[in-house]
């Protein structure tokens, strides 16, 4: 089988980009998510809605990602997990995750889920500009064309 590319659907801000660009190229693009989504049509299109319960998605996705498939998350531990299957990681920002940078990541998670407990900072996450997606778009086009 081919490159493939997995979407942690749930609260992903490119499904629709992801799939442009996977549909451009021919790839397989499967978007993952514990709840229904809008369908959203397309070729190379597969949706999955795995059974809910914690780390459901996440769980589907590292098992039936294989090295150098490209997986689309902002969840750092799930970035881990595929990151030891060989996968490539983009975040819907267009960072790729790295074996270089997975570690300072999960500890500043740890470090974040800290401080919110501890009422020291409150829990929000930054606005998606179209900056962002635009630079999702340029990541994925290039990572894919690495890939290929």
């Amino acid at each position: 089988m081919g490159l493939r590319i997995f979407i942690d659907a749930d609260a992903c801000p490119v499904k629709a980009e992801a799939v442009r660009v996977a549909t451009r190229y021919s790839l397989l693009i499967t978007l993952v998510s514990n709840q229904g989504m809008a369908s959203i049509p397309g070729p190379t299109v597969e949706q999955v809605v795995v059974r809910s319960g914690f780390d459901a998605a996440d769980d589907w996705i590292v098992e039936h990602a294989t090295a150098n498939d490209i997986v689309v998350t902002a969840d750092i531990p799930l970035a881990a997990r595929c990151l030891e299957k060989g996968c490539h990681v983009l975040n819907p920002t267009g960072q790729p995750t790295t074996a270089d940078t997975i570690g300072p990541a999960l500890a500043m998670r740890e470090l974040n889920a800290y401080l919110r407990e501890s009422g020291d900072i409150k829990g929000h996450n930054p606005t998606f500009s179209k900056r962002d997606r635009s630079q999702f778009l340029q990541s994925l086009d290039q990572l894919i064309n690495r890939l290929k």
